[in-house]
């Protein structure tokens, strides 16, 4: 699995520099679909495009649907440069196969709000390359040029003789002919799906039920699996009974596997119960007395010491030791769950000469491979079907590919299929976490309030140091995604220095969505409105005057400003505050606006979002992630928090790891800032700026800076 993940950091560097320069090079659209031509009952030009004799066009996709879109927006693309019928246009999800494989991170996998714009070009090729050879099937048959041919909703038309074919009629001749080694496609200016809002794909089956998620698969003779894992990160299993367990009615097998032992059952009921009448005595670890307060005091002595540099820029440290007006900030931020809402799951089928997995999985290559290898069968023998996913944000990408592993571990233990289920409790005390970051900032003001120098330690975990990810990710030992979102400070600051300690390891700790960027946009846009304050200065012409190198992020600013109605009074007892921030190569800021109630605590009023991603594709789906960005950012700031004591985990389900309600969601407007830039991500940017926003209306209202999160009653006190 290693040899799989070991991604060069030069050739991560190179794809990523083409790719930031809106050109993604030797993008692979596959070959034919082998044996199309003989069967002639499919059209397969390439690995994405399927159309059928019946018209309609089937779209293959490499990407996960975990809710943010791309069952929609890949068979849009390719659709548009097909000129097809928007009625007949379906989705599939790919298998695992080399032709999937991300055009930047060289794997097949979905994250870091790449979906769209990385398969922009090379789904526009797809659906050019199939147009092409259609056009020229039915040039040939109609003996004339192809230039004289157009397309419209799935029918070949030659109009000058008045003779048409559709689609499906033009298989059996397309499937002989050679697709072309290159295409041009087509002229923005032309497109008729593309930019428009359009219903998604996958809404009628999720609401009639249809749709099958992991937790969904059912097989013949299918059996149910929980684990029980150690109490405690680190722990081994010393020893264990089973004969409670076993009798429960149900219960098949009791096995012990790498990560802890497992019950099987004939359902999950029974598995449930077998677990809890399980007799096992821990060997807890190194980590049985890990205690949240005693981890921030460790945390704040590496912060006092100088960490390694990851931007410098002038003289950061000296300008601050002789200016006059000096601010400093201390913020503490915690370790956060992912909490989706499909619990996490998986089923295996192990069988002498083969492995089956069914998964909503993120990393296709990843848990393909080890799934062979766990199953000790070769990679052409193992199978991985991706099934929807409901709810992912990075907990269903894990390097170690454990949801798997266990999954063929039981099976192959057991000898017959098994559904691996955990549940709400074992993914939220034993799962995986947005890494807690503490952070010492602090900044000089010179002439007019404007910052001269800005200082900012960070001390958080790596999730990337000592994977097979370090080499690409890792740059002169500082994790990118640690300091991402403060070591490039889009603010104009002369002097810039940006250090990072890596924090002790131990707790599993990995990416959530916005990553970094959840962290250090609350830190740099509560601390810059800070600035605005000490400077007596509106914080929106603040943040202006400060992005003049920053054009897009500006133009964001501005748009936000005039869509919120930034300057206009509020009821009293009300106030707005804003962030803006650039992440995953798109622009995005929140306004909210909020009171203090004294019954109910912060009511959020309204919330005012606004996104740069460059040309679009569906502004449903933009919009429809600015929404959800906006409850999973509130969730963040108003409840969210993992805490530790005595090793354990002391959250454990929604009752004290409580999501957002219906009750407390606000109003909330999406706008989108049309431009022709470099496309950006949409699914992971609307995250970092809400909570900062709430915070700065929030000490409007309390005249008290808010530094560490979720917000407590005490944060609440006036000044």
């Amino acid at each position: 699995m290693n040899e799989i993940l070991n991604l060069s950091r030069r050739r991560f560097l190179k794809n990523s520099a083409l790719a930031g320069g809106g050109l993604i090079l030797g993008l692979r659209i596959g070959k034919p679909l082998e044996g199309a031509d003989a069967a002639a009952k499919v059209f397969a030009p390439n690995a994405f495009v399927r159309i059928g004799l019946d018209d309609i066009l089937t779209v293959v996709v490499n990407h996960t649907e975990m809710g943010q879109g791309p069952f929609t927006s890949a068979p849009m693309v390719v659709a548009e440069e097909l000129d097809a019928d928007w009625s007949k246009v379906r989705y599939e999800p790919a298998p695992v196969a080399p032709e999937y494989n991300h055009s930047v991170y060289g794997m097949q996998m979905t994250g870091g709000s790449t979906s769209t714009w990385t398969e922009w070009e090379r789904l526009r090729k797809a659906g050019a390359a199939a147009r092409a050879m259609l056009v020229d099937a039915a040039a040939a048959a109609w003996k004339v040029e192809r230039k004289t041919i157009e397309v419209e909703n799935s029918v070949v038309l030659h109009k000058a003789s008045a003779r048409a074919l559709r689609f499906g009629e033009l298989v059996e001749a397309a499937s002989k002919l050679t697709p072309p080694r290159d295409v041009q496609p087509k002229d923005p200016k032309t497109f008729k799906i593309v930019g428009k809002a359009t219903k998604r794909l996958d809404t009628p089956a999720k609401t009639n039920g249809l749709a099958v998620f992991g937790i969904d698969v059912q097989l013949p003779g299918l059996l149910t699996a929980v684990i029980a894992r150690p109490p405690v990160f680190g722990g081994k299993v010393k020893s264990f009974n089973a004969d409670k367990a076993k009798a429960i009615p149900g219960v098949k097998h009791v096995v012990q596997i790498d990560r802890g032992v497992a019950v099987v059952a004939d359902g999950y009921w029974p598995a449930k119960k077998g677990r809890q009448a399980l007799e096992i005595v821990w060997d807890e670890g190194p980590l049985a007395a890990l205690d949240s307060g005693t981890q921030r005091q460790e945390y704040a002595a590496l912060a006092a010491k100088p960490g390694i540099v990851a931007t410098k820029q002038g003289d950061a440290e000296g300008t601050i030791g002789k200016s006059q007006v000096v601010l400093e900030a201390v913020y503490d931020l915690p370790y956060l769950a992912h909490a989706p809402m499909e619990p996490q799951n998986c089923v295996a089928d192990v069988k002498p000469d083969s492995c089956t997995v069914w998964t909503g999985t993120q990393f296709q290559t990843v848990d393909h491979a080890a799934a062979a290898a766990t199953a000790g069968v070769k990679p052409d023998q193992t199978k991985v079907h991706t099934t929807l996913a409901g709810g992912g944000f990075g907990r269903r990408a894990v390097p170690d590919a454990h949801m798997v592993v266990e999954a063929v571990q039981v099976s192959k233990a057991v000898k017959a299929p098994v559904k691996v289920i955990w549940s709400r409790e074992d993914d939220t005390q034993g799962g995986y976490y947005r890494p807690r970051a503490y952070h010492v900032v602090k900044a000089s003001l010179g002439a007019g309030g404007n910052p001269q120098a800005w200082h900012q330690r960070i001390v958080c975990q790596s999730f990337i140091i000592g994977t097979a990810l370090e080499k690409a990710v890792v740059k002169n030992g500082v994790d990118d995604t640690a300091v991402e979102g403060a070591h490039d400070l889009p603010y104009d600051v002369d002097n810039l220095q940006v250090e990072w300690h890596q924090a002790p390891d131990g707790v599993p700790c990995l990416w959530l969505r916005s990553v970094g960027h959840t962290h250090t946009a609350f830190v740099v846009e509560t601390f810059i409105d800070e600035l605005a304050e000490r400077a007596a200065k509106d914080p929106v012409e603040y943040r202006r005057a400060l992005l003049s190198k920053q054009p897009r992020l500006l133009r964001l600013l501005n748009t936000l400003a005039d869509k919120s109605d930034w300057k206009k009074p509020l009821p009293e007892g009300q106030a707005r505050g804003i962030a803006v921030h650039e992440s995953f190569g798109s622009f995005v800021g929140h306004v909210v606006e909020a009171s203090i109630d004294r019954h109910r605590g912060i009511v959020v009023h309204r919330v005012v979002g606004a996104i740069d991603c460059g040309p679009i594709v569906n502004p449903d789906t933009i919009k429809a992630q600015i929404e959800g960005g906006t409850v999973f950012g509130l969730t963040a700031a108003l409840y969210g928090e993992i805490t530790f004591k005595n090793g354990r985990v002391e959250q454990s389900n929604f009752h004290n790891y409580p999501m957002l309600r219906m009750n407390e969601m606000p109003v909330v407007e999406a706008h989108i800032v049309e431009g022709t830039d470099k496309m950006g991500g949409v699914g992971e940017p609307g995250v970092p700026t809400v909570a900062p926003a709430l915070a700065n209306a929030l000490f409007k209202l309390t005249g008290k800076r808010i530094r560490s999160l979720p917000i407590r009653k005490e944060d609440l006190r006036m000044a």
